[in-house]
């Protein structure tokens, strides 16, 4: 791995807009290839701390390439920026960092692959066990994009080298030339509405990550829910592979064995975190990935056995008294939660924050394995309408720190042996993020020595 040249993009002129997690690395990336830029962001205090050239969009942005906006920042819907105005008034694109990385590699004249991974659950998963699977074998790879590393601040790999990208529907909206040499499409259901305008145009965002493949390349399509499986038998052009959890598939897992049609691959018991049926085809997706891009087959198999899981994603914090407390925060939608309760036959739910559209009604169907229910943050009311019209017993805690005492009461009078946080909801009303909302969770699970680490 290596720096890209410093004069790569000499000569070009970039906007970006955004200084925050994704917006500075890229900004600085793109000084370091040897660009010209001009950097904003509405909040003073992010402008006051770099030391970077400032220019507010609003006043025009003629004489620039393309604006670089950062994935959360609209372009369009619910409201455009002033900066994506200004950027239609003046004629330029609006780019994604990660075109702006493929880009980067062409130029400097890198066959390196790209490999992008999108769905509304499981992404960061299967990105993460992908590159986990491929350095196993010492394939220079190196997983960024949504899941940790900015794309753009990611170092430059030799034409053997695999870029592991995970794809968001805010990055897939900004693409102009990234073609993914595999590329996986895991899931869809209702997700960032609001972005996309309705679920036809959110389907649309998520479709772009097989744009620009070629006959050769390959596409690895879900057909667990029924908007995947109707896109992959519309999609044409790449090769098509198709992964499922439980049903019969290209790749797919059949009862309890992940397997192709060469046959076996191992068995799911084998990848302790890799629990349910969504990381059975979380599975599926990077072996079939796996196995295009070089993957010996038994190496395949032993990766996915060897993979020790993601934070946040079901991931098993503490053990007492018999009861295990299972850290889900990531689940901040109905579906994520769905594929969580769907594990377990009885147990204790923290859930809430801000409900997405529909809140949990999506989830009836689970709720007789919730022997009682501990409810958080602003949209607890919603949730405990539903609850109590399913005849579930729950309790108003309103805070995580109330929660957890609360739901280890309920554990030793329910007999549950599992407390799951799997919130449902997004945690932006008293948390900065899911990672933080998990992270207070696990406090508190390990507090005052209770509990031994699992």
């Amino acid at each position: 791995m290596n720096a890209f040249p410093p004069a790569l993009f000499a000569g070009r002129r970039f906007a970006v807009v955004g200084l925050g997690r994704n917006g500075l690395p890229v900004a600085r990336a793109l000084l370091a290839m040897g660009a010209e830029i001009a950097v904003w962001d509405d909040r003073p205090e992010a402008r006051a701390a770099v030391e970077l050239p400032l220019q507010d969009p609003a006043l025009g942005l003629d004489g620039f390439e393309a604006l670089v906006l950062s994935p959360g920042i609209p372009h369009c819907l619910p409201a455009p920026h002033p900066a994506a105005l200004a950027a239609r008034q003046a004629g330029i694109p609006i780019l994604s960092d990660a075109e702006l990385l493929f880009q980067a590699v062409r130029t400097a004249g890198s066959r390196a692959r790209f490999v992008g991974i999108t769905g509304t659950n499981g992404k960061s998963t299967t990105t993460a066990l992908l590159a986990h699977i491929l350095s196993r074998v010492g394939i220079e790879s190196i997983a960024g994009g949504n899941l940790g590393t900015p794309a753009l601040a990611l170092p430059m790999l030799a034409d053997a080298g695999i870029y592991v990208l995970e794809m968001s529907s805010y990055m897939l909206e900004r693409l102009d030339t990234l073609r993914f040499n595999a590329a996986a499409l895991l899931n869809l259901s209702p997700d960032h509405l609001d972005r996309h305008g309705d679920m036809a145009g959110y389907i649309a965002a998520k479709r772009a990550i097989f744009d620009h493949q070629h006959a050769g390349d390959l596409a690895v399509v879900g057909i667990d829910d029924e908007d995947s499986a109707a896109l992959a038998r519309r999609l044409r052009g790449p090769r098509i592979v198709t992964v499922s959890g439980q049903h019969p598939a290209d790749v797919w897992c059949d009862n309890g064995i992940l397997r192709d049609g060469d046959g076996p691959i191992l068995t799911m018991a084998q990848a302790a975190a890799l629990p349910g049926s969504h990381n059975a085809q979380n599975a599926a997706a990077a072996a079939a990935l796996a196995l295009a891009l070089g993957v010996p087959r038994n190496a395949v198999g032993m990766g996915i056995a060897g993979f020790g899981g993601l934070p946040h994603r079901q991931q098993r914090v503490a053990v007492m008294d018999g009861v295990t407390w299972v850290n889900d925060s990531k689940a901040t939608n109905a579906d994520a939660a769905a594929r969580a309760l769907a594990c377990y036959d009885r147990l204790v739910w923290i859930a809430g924050g801000i409900a997405k559209a529909g809140g949990i009604e999506s989830l009836r169907p689970l709720l007789p394995h919730v022997a009682h229910a501990v409810l958080i943050g602003r949209d607890a009311p919603l949730l405990a309408r539903t609850l109590a019209d399913a005849g579930v017993p729950y309790t108003m805690a309103g805070t995580l720190d109330a929660a957890v005492p609360a739901a280890r009461a309920a554990a030793a009078r329910t007999g549950s042996a599992v407390v799951l946080l799997s919130p449902a909801c997004a945690s932006f009303d008293q948390f900065a993020s899911f990672e933080a909302r998990g992270d207070r969770f696990r406090e508190l699970a390990l507090a005052r020595d209770l509990c031994r680490s699992a």
